[in-house]
This record gives structure tokens, C-alpha cells and sequence, in this order.
């Protein structure tokens, strides 16, 4: 695979998590077993991408802590023959190189993707928000899935969409096709948070890009837009005025996207997946049923 780098915006202040995010980044924020931005970095390695570059902000240092080797643990592990815990830190030692670069002006997604540029250079890449985990069950593979049609297309984007109720379409970057709908189809246009009355489709951006190094000048010369903010939306509509081809891929019927932005996205995504948890999960189970429908 030639694309091998990822870049993780991982700036957001997580307000709206306050004040669960007042000392710790949201991407840290656990759900069953591991930090959200763990299941993030294991989806990417498992897709091949062997350079990922944080981009951080204010107070994010706990994400790089937490993906350096920790020596002292791990002999204090092996001393106590606590093999289990060992294994639960394999991930430290993935064949991945790590970078980390600031945002220094919180101005919006496309801001945090042009921060990279100097990293990325003319090489195409991946962006993977750091909130968000696709799938349960099992590892997505839509990012490999992505980078495949990337190449296979010569495109200068591949975005992954979910279809959304049209009542929260205002919330996300809703896409447009260009003639109809099927495992890999062409956008015609792309659109930041549009009202229901004008989103072109029910298909959303789903946290995951691939991009080729050409958004690098199309967002220099994007405005802000929704929110002041340079968006990542508006500089992959720009390449597609331009004339590069952009193509959108649906998220398969067994692959959904936890989006760690509310409470309420977190709470449900955390008892699901403590619920699939083999060793806590049928405990946990047995437990909400009496919580929700009282002792039988």
C-alpha cells in the first residue's frame, strides 16, 4: 500500500463533555477496555498505515504518554507474573512511527489538517478523527478499503459516509452523489451542516478520509466558514472544483461509527461495549436487566 501515513486530529477542547475533559482529552476518555483514541490507533495499524502523526493541543500530553513503552510497568508485569496485563499492552510495541505537532489556533478540522502539511509533504494520507471508533464486534476495514479505491481511481479523496436520520443531517458534512449510490460511488458536492430542507442526501461524513496532498492548497485558499472555522468539508469541495474526483464509500451493514462527542454518544457507546466485553460483559448484562426491570 503507498498510502502508509495517518494524521489524528486530537486539538478539540471537548467542551461538551465538561467536566469529564476539565484535566483529560476526550480521546482518553475509556470506553470498555481501552481510551478512544486506542481503538482509533489499532484500526489504522491493523489497515497498514505505519506513520501517524497526532495532531494535538493544550493538555493532550496524556495521548502521547499513553502510546510511549512504559519499561518500569512492564517489568513490575513480569515480576508479578501478571502475563494478562502484559498482553493488554502489546499495542505499545506495534512497528509504527509516532509524530506529534500542535494546532496552535483552535480554527476548525481543515485548520488541523493543514497543520500536518509540512509533515505530510506529497505523499497522500489518511485523516482519522481521534473521537471516533468504527465497528464493535470485530476491526473495520473501511480504511483499507478506502486506501484500495483511493489508488485503484487515481481520486483525490475517498470519504466514508453513514446514512443519518434527516433531522440530525445539521450536524454533520453531507455529501451530494453525483448519479446514484453503491459500494463506491462519485460525489458531486459536499456540504458543512446543512439544514434538513437543504441537505442533498441522508449521507453523512463518517470520521475517516483519505486524501491526496492537493487539499494542502485548497484549504490554504478556504474561508472559514460554519462556525469561523476553516472546515475540512469546504477544502474537499474546492478540490472537487478544481476538477479532482472525490468518492464517497458507505459504511457496510456490520460497521458503525461511535462519535465520543456528547454524553449521550459516550454513555450508550460505553455500555455496548462493556456488554460485548467476553470476561465483564454477561455480569454486566444480568446486572442492567435487574437495574432496568427490577429482581424477578
Amino acid at each position: 500500500m503507498s498510502v502508509d501515513i495517518a494524521v489524528v486530529p486530537v486539538a478539540g477542547l471537548g467542551t461538551r463533555l465538561l467536566p469529564a475533559t476539565k484535566s483529560q482529552p476526550k480521546e482518553m476518555l475509556p470506553v470498555g477496555r481501552k481510551p478512544v483514541v486506542q481503538y482509533v490507533f489499532e484500526e489504522l495499524t491493523a489497515a497498514g498505515l505505519r506513520r501517524i502523526l497526532f495532531v494535538t493541543g493544550p493538555g493532550k500530553t496524556s495521548i502521547e504518554n499513553h502510546f510511549d513503552i512504559n519499561e518500569e510497568l512492564v517489568q513490575m508485569l513480569r515480576e508479578k507474573g501478571r502475563e494478562e496485563l502484559l498482553a493488554a499492552l502489546a499495542f505499545e510495541r506495534a512497528p509504527v512511527h509516532y509524530f506529534y505537532t500542535r494546532q496552535r489556533q483552535a480554527l476548525g478540522l481543515g485548520h488541523a489538517v493543514l497543520s500536518a502539511r509540512a509533515f505530510v509533504g506529497n505523499d497522500p494520507f489518511v485523516v482519522a478523527l481521534g473521537d471516533s471508533i468504527i465497528v464493535l464486534d470485530r476491526q473495520s476495514d473501511i480504511v483499507r478499503r478506502m486506501c484500495e479505491a483511493f489508488e485503484e481511481r487515481g481520486a483525490a479523496a475517498v470519504i466514508a459516509l453513514e446514512d443519518v436520520p434527516r433531522d440530525q443531517v445539521r450536524h454533520y458534512g453531507i455529501v451530494k452523489p453525483r448519479h446514484g449510490v453503491g459500494e463506491l460511488f462519485e460525489l458531486d458536492d459536499v456540504v458543512e451542516k446543512p439544514s434538513a430542507a437543504d441537505a442533498p442526501s441522508t449521507l453523512a461524513i463518517a470520521a475517516r478520509y483519505v486524501l491526496s496532498p492537493a487539499i494542502f492548497d485548497a484549504l490554504a485558499r478556504t474561508s472559514p466558514g460554519v462556525g469561523g472555522e476553516i472546515q475540512l468539508t469546504d477544502g474537499i469541495r474546492r478540490l472537487m472544483c478544481d476538477g479532482g474526483r472525490v468518492y464517497g464509500m458507505v459504511l457496510g451493514p456490520d460497521e458503525r461509527r461511535f462519535d465520543i462527542g456528547n454524553f449521550d454518544a459516550y454513555f450508550r457507546a460505553f455500555v455496548e461495549f462493556a456488554l460485548a466485553d467476553p470476561a465483564h460483559g454477561p455480569s454486566l448484562r444480568a446486572f442492567v436487566e435487574r437495574l432496568v426491570c427490577g429482581p424477578r
